[in-house]
């Protein structure tokens, strides 16, 4: 594995992991008042375009990160709708 593609993991897994906290603390409280829909809607649809760039050119980091960005973004929308 190149010097490239590690940079690229790494910054796959902060990424990636910078939603984690979000997605515990509406699971534990249940709560999502302060959350905006429009910005994870956003959000999501952005990783999913990566996601699908990822794909296209092949590039492992890209896909990993945002199939699992794009999972959590999901997950805190449904809470959104769920716990309205």
């Amino acid at each position: 594995m190149d010097a490239i593609t590690v940079i690229g993991l790494i910054a796959a897994l902060f990424t990636t992991v910078s939603l984690l906290p979000q997605l515990i603390k509406v699971w534990k409280t249940k709560s999502t008042k302060d959350i905006s829909t429009s910005m994870f809607a956003l959000f999501g649809g952005g990783v999913l375009l990566w996601f699908i760039y990822g794909l296209l050119v092949n590039d492992f980091p890209i896909i990993i990160a945002n199939s699992l960005a794009f999972v959590q973004a999901v997950i805190i929308l449904v809470f959104k709708l769920k716990f309205k």
